[in-house]
């Protein structure tokens, strides 16, 4: 059956159409916006998977027709994923899989593909409302639907999935999925928006969502097929029960272990002594044992929080772990830094080079260069692990794309520093919170490097816990308060506002006045940790790192490019050479000299002047004789700029041949002595006489 609705979100019309293609999938839907438009199919095996996980994947795919466009790689085809695709993924796996059945154990995929787009309407939120349109009407078992929206903020004014001309003019740009109930997932940055800002935006969120879960359920009355059995998921009470009671005290021994590793291991041995225990009764039950031991300990330290306030580690709930900060770590690069938090622990590195390192991105927005970017790298040895080391996950993507979002908005604009910027954060320790260490380490490794940002940035992550009607915002979170907690809600930002957020939450709801709390706390606790990175670095170095090219700006008319360039960039590689410097040449005239000691800068600025020098009136030059003629001498006084030194002012006596004078070859002594409006240019030998040396300009 096929069927279409739609509902006006910002003003425009969007509509999902279910029933015309993609039919054998699970669930299929188009999602119309403007011209943009997504076809979403989420599928589900029918056999079931011996995992005790969820076998979910989620796709997105940009596809270069949508845009009129041939993909420009080797072989005319899309590729692997872009980073882009990537977080879009992330965007969309995040809000949909706590909503899946913890019994579900069936290999399931979402797919969204970009079929057209508009270039104004960006297709990542339609996606994801698409990816719950879906899975509403498919017969998979899921506790949706869920909405996506795009929340911008233009002149004071907050708009519904603004376009991409908005969102530029924009100073906030917050993609929220949302249930009729909750806010389930934030991802977005800012430019220095205050925590009432950002609590408007949510709540602004939330309304403009509901006619797109209104239309969903419209679709699900339609054509929603019958959902799929899915066993509940029961806990065996009577096992934890005696689980709890067997080793409750040796249980919280363990947990009372501040250090993780340590801690872990206690755990570790505790959960061996249970089994031991249990083991001639339960012998073929251990995945069993273990499941209730987890959920004892789950249990346990959630009630320690909520009723003790006592954290795993001690802290207070609203205490951020001890901070040391070091700077220039590391004597080659331009910028480093060392952050530590607890057991959390980045080196975070900032390399300098010109624009020709930007990195060139193809996408259905056009083409378009990136001049900053920013690289997390997550080791397993950080959590003291032994597993498959190489190219980065999903994980790392996106915990380096909120650590670049949080960093954008504090760096100086192009036009006054001419650089590409590249941050690279290795974490050597985590214990929660790593991306957020990389946004602080980031910051400081920028200040060390003399990059002349507006102002220190830190970030911090925020948990909660629920128990009963008890709320009890954590802050500065760490890895096992995370898994166990109810929210993830990381901030970052200035000590004047918000530059950077994300948040996953897996309650039903969360009240509005817990995310005020929640931002007012992580605000308090932002301020703390700046106070400590400022005792390492408090602004940035006021010249740059000695190891760090200088780049210097020269401006040459359009016309004169070629004479840097010359036949096949034969000239600018000669000038590279010999100065050793870095040159970059742009369409409007703008010259970029980088070179990292000052002396090979000065060569090539002399080379590229030299080339590109205009003839001065009144000024005496040594040239040289490129072509006699009966009325004159045509010499060469620059660097392929000639001027004509008339017969009659070749000498101060009359000069009957100009062969008697000068040769072709010869280097004469001339004068300007009139440059007209066409350009051409008049000499003369004769009032060049006299001249003192060190006020005649030689041709390089």
């Amino acid at each position: 059956m096929q069927i279409r609705e739609s509902v006006l979100i910002g003003g425009r019309e969007l509509t999902i159409e279910t029933g015309k293609v993609a039919k054998q999938a699970s669930g299929a839907v188009v999602v119309r916006y403007g011209d943009t438009m997504v076809l979403v199919t989420a599928v589900a095996d029918d056999d079931v998977r011996d995992v005790d996980f969820l076998p979910l994947t989620v796709e997105y795919s940009e596809k270069m027709y949508a845009a009129g466009r041939i993909p420009g790689s080797y072989f005319r085809r899309e590729g692997r994923p872009s980073t882009h695709e990537i977080l879009v993924c992330r965007i969309i796996d995040r809000p949909i899989r706590p909503l899946f059945p913890k019994s579900w154990h069936y290999e399931s995929q979402v797919i969204a593909m970009v079929l057209s787009t508009d270039r104004e309407n960006p297709a990542d939120v339609l996606a994801l409302t698409g990816a719950s349109a879906a899975l509403t009407i498919s017969d998979i078992p899921w506790d949706g639907p869920i909405a996506g929206i795009r929340v911008g903020r233009v002149d004071g004014k907050l708009i519904a999935n603004p376009t991409e001309e908005q969102q530029k003019k924009g100073d906030i740009n917050i993609v929220v999925a949302c249930s009729f109930d909750a806010l389930v997932m934030v991802e977005g940055s800012c430019k220095f928006a205050s925590e009432a800002d950002v609590i408007e935006a949510l709540i602004f969120a939330q309304e403009q969502s509901r006619p797109l879960l209104e239309l969903q359920e419209k679709l699900r009355a339609a054509v929603g097929k019958p959902k799929r059995f899915a066993a509940e998921t029961k806990k065996d009470e009577g096992l934890i029960a005696r689980i709890s009671e067997l080793c409750m005290e040796k249980l919280k021994a363990a947990i009372a272990t501040r250090e993780k590793q340590a801690r872990y291991a206690a755990i570790h041995e505790t959960e061996a002594w249970v089994k031991e225990k249990l083991g001639p009764e339960l012998a073929e039950r251990e995945a069993e044992v273990s499941a209730a031991f987890d959920e004892v300990k789950r249990r346990y330290v959630r009630v320690m929080v909520a009723r003790d306030k006592i954290r795993l580690d001690g802290r207070a709930l609203d205490q951020v772990r001890q901070i040391t900060s070091e700077v220039s770590v590391l004597p080659r690069v331009h910028g480093s830094a060392l952050f530590t938090r607890g057991e959390t622990q980045a080196l975070v590195t900032t390399t300098l080079a010109t624009h020709s390192s930007d990195q060139r991105i193809e996408s259905l927005m056009g083409d378009y260069e990136k001049g900053f970017l920013l690289h997390y790298n997550f080791p397993p040895f950080s959590t003291g692990e032994a597993k498959r080391f190489g190219s980065p996950g999903r994980r790392e993507i996106g915990h380096g794309n909120l650590a670049e979002r949080a960093l954008t908005a504090v760096l100086p604009a192009p036009a006054t520093f001419p650089y590409a910027l590249r941050i690279v954060s290795e974490i050597l320790e985590s214990n929660g919170s790593s991306s957020m260490a990389t946004v602080c380490g980031g910051s400081l490794s920028l200040m060390d490097a003399g990059v002349p940002v507006a102002a220190p940035v830190a970030g911090i992550a925020m948990g909660l816990i629920k128990e009963g009607d008890s709320y009890n915002v954590l802050s500065d979170i760490l890895g096992d308060e995370d898994h166990l907690g109810d929210m993830d809600f990381k901030v970052a930002g200035t000590r004047t506002g918000i530059t950077a957020i994300q948040m996953d939450i897996k309650l039903k709801s969360v009240p509005r006045d817990v995310l005020a709390q929640a931002l007012e706390q992580a605000r308090r606790g932002r301020l703390h940790i700046l106070d400590r990175m400022a005792e390492a670095l408090e602004a940035p170095r006021p010249n740059l790192s000695p190891n760090a090219p200088r780049i210097i700006t020269l401006k040459v008319k359009p016309d004169r490019i070629r004479d840097i360039i010359g036949a096949g960039g034969k000239t600018i590689r000669a000038i590279q050479d010999q100065s050793g410097a870095e040159i970059t040449v742009e369409d409007d005239g703008t010259v970029l000299v980088a070179a990292v000691d000052e002396a090979g800068a000065r060569k090539a600025i002399d080379l590229i002047q030299g080339l590109t020098a205009e003839a001065e009136m009144g000024v005496t030059y040594k040239g040289r004789v490129r072509r006699v003629a009966e009325f004159g001498a045509f010499i060469e006084i620059l660097p392929g700029t000639d001027g004509l030194c008339h017969i009659s002012e070749l000498d101060q006596s009359r000069v009957r041949r100009v062969e008697d004078i000068c040769k072709e070859g010869d280097e004469v002594v001339v004068k300007v002595i009139n440059i007209d409006r066409d350009g051409k240019i008049r000499l003369s030998r004769k009032e060049a006489f006299g001249t003192p040396p060190d006020q005649i300009k030689t041709m390089v």
